[in-house]
């Protein structure tokens, strides 16, 4: 949910705090006031398109944040984590702020994003709902995925089970095409892929060289110093008056000293056993000297040979390891085109059972569909008939066509239809004229899907304009329910709808120092009888506005609690 909103410098808003609690927040007051500068903010705060003329005059920018408290496995989590932005303990702020000169700065949890990536991110968390605006579900695209949120607990698996049928067919067909593909590439890309298997195979690379390599290049190039190294620890250790000289010279008195007295044979010992081991590394010092000898002729192959693996490397991978890898890789593919008739032939026989095996599960995909298709009409007509609305029909549409139409979300395309008038005609929900009638249709909708689109906050935008009397009670009663699955707040004229609310904002202008501004007021009880009085009556509040105006509390309270 929306649980805090700050706004600064924008339109006529100076500075704004406002937090927001669960169920439904309404939003009054006089036109003009900053009701929908409000909605405005919102949407630039999810991505929505924006203009330096949203700074307040005289401002350098207008800044906007918001602070959303997430659910376990909400929507948004998977989203975050496709563009590495971290969320801990259920908590996403984002941040738009805006320049006069129209440049825009995007953050989501402190991180820089893209307005494309703060929409992406901000399309899980609000839904803004207008009388006039673009909605997801006028978007006709979006219907199937509607349709498959709202039959849920059966349709996932057999989704499932069709996705696995799809990635096995795509994927044959994807081989398929890339064999079939023009003559001309192919015998190109042979010809290429030849020739690299050529040249890592007359390099005869072997695993571990360049290691090797490298470490007999650095015993070669550093041979005056090895060898002096090595000489000086032999001479150290060998010779008259020498350390070996030495230690056989102690070794031997021990010796003497052991016998006399049995203490000190471990220490004789010990210095027996150094005696030998110097000894022993004497020997091989000696062993090296002799071994050691400056090739120059070696180290150019050595050189040459290095600088020969690091263009292959340069051209086919990082490592000894990857270059072997990608000469096997290589040589199955030339195998494949050199026999690509045999393996189209299989490929081909393959696709078609794989296309039988798909066409079963998607044709039982459909026909889960189509029944929860029907059981959503009878949820909407029901909704329909609440708004009265008893005369409107509904349907989602399968469309028809000559061959299956094989995607990756099944064989079906669904389309919202609609009729308000008996004896018209359906027609797709995005043609349905905007209206009182077009309200009460999306408010229908939107009554079923906010229990499965997972949608953090849904705002509605004077969606009651242009109804009254009992509809505008219905309006109100379905905006209260929607809100008991989702956050909602809601700008509204209807006195009906601000009775339902959970939290009353009053917004307010007033003029200070010349320069006009917004201001957000939460109401109590008594101030939301006044304001409702005001929205029945106008200007002028009498006794009978005011008692008329406890009515609607009083039957808002009744409803919510029944």
């Amino acid at each position: 949910m929306l649980q805090e909103l700050s706004i600064k410098n924008f339109a006529i808003i100076d500075q704004i705090s406002i937090s927001f609690e669960k169920g439904l927040t309404v939003l009054t007051g006089e036109t003009g006031a900053g009701k929908s500068i409000i909605i405005d903010a919102l949407h630039l705060l999810v991505g929505g398109r924006g203009s330096s003329e949203f700074v307040r005059h005289g401002e350098k920018k207008a800044e906007i944040e918001g602070l959303f408290f997430l659910e376990e496995h909400h929507p948004c989590f998977e989203r975050a984590t496709q563009f590495g932005i971290e969320i801990e303990e259920g908590m996403l702020i984002l941040r738009r702020d805006i320049s006069n000169t129209g440049k825009s700065v995007c953050r989501v949890n402190g991180k820089l994003v893209t307005i494309s990536t703060l929409r992406e991110i901000g399309s899980t968390l609000i839904d803004i709902h207008g009388q006039h605006e673009h909605q997801e579900l006028m978007d006709e695209s979006l219907h199937l995925h509607l349709l498959d949120q709202y039959g849920k607990q059966e349709i996932e698996k057999a989704y499932a089970c069709y996705q696995e049928a799809y990635m096995a067919y795509d994927q044959t067909e994807k081989q398929l095409k890339q064999l079939t593909e023009n003559e001309q590439q192919m015998a190109h890309r042979l010809d290429l892929l030849q020739f690299q298997l050529n040249e890592i195979r007359k390099a005869n690379v072997k695993l571990n060289e360049d290691e090797e390599l490298t470490k007999e290049r650095n015993r070669l190039g550093n041979f005056e110093k090895l060898f002096a190294a090595v000489k000086s620890s032999y001479e150290g250790l060998q010779g008259e008056q020498r350390g070996l000289d030495f230690i056989g010279h102690a070794m031997g008195h021990l010796e003497i000293a052991a016998d006399l007295d049995k203490e000190y044979a471990s220490v004789f010992e010990s210095v027996a056993n150094s005696y030998y081991a110097l000894e022993d590394a004497a020997a091989t010092l000696r062993n090296e000297m002799e071994k050691l000898e400056f090739d120059p002729v070696r180290l150019n192959e050595i050189e040459s040979r290095l600088h020969d693996l690091n263009q292959l490397k340069r051209k086919y991978g990082s490592t000894i390891e990857e270059i072997l890898e990608y000469s096997a890789k290589i040589e199955e593919e030339i195998e494949l085109i050199t026999n690509k008739d045999d393996r189209i032939h299989q490929l081909q026989k393959k696709l078609t059972s794989l296309k039988k095996d798909l066409l079963l599960e998607g044709e039982q995909l459909t026909d889960l569909r189509k029944r929860w298709a029907k059981q959503l009409t009878k949820a909407i007509h029901h909704e329909l008939k609440q708004l009265y609305m008893d005369k409107t029909i509904f349907e989602p549409v399968f469309l028809k066509y000559d061959e299956p139409k094989i995607t990756k979300h099944g064989l079906d395309d669904v389309v919202f239809h609609i009729s308000t008038n008996p004896g018209e005609p359906l027609k797709p929900l995005a043609r349905v004229a905007s209206g009182g009638e077009l309200s009460r249709i999306m408010l229908a909708l939107k009554t079923i899907f906010s229990k499965h689109q997972g949608v953090t906050s849904i705002i509605f935008d004077e969606v009651d304009t242009g109804v009254s009397g009992r509809v505008a009670q219905a309006i109100a009663e379905k905006i209260n329910q929607v809100s008991t699955h989702s956050q909602v707040l809601c700008i509204s004229h209807l006195p009906q709808v601000a009775a339902m609310a959970d939290t009353h904002v009053l917004i307010l202008k007033e003029v200070n120092n010349d320069r006009t501004r917004t201001k957000l007021l939460i109401l109590n009880e008594e101030e939301k009888v006044k304001e409702i009085g005001r929205m029945i009556s106008g200007t002028e509040i009498t006794d009978l506005t005011k008692q008329h105006a406890k009515e609607l509390l009083e039957i808002a309270y009744t409803l919510k609690v029944t």
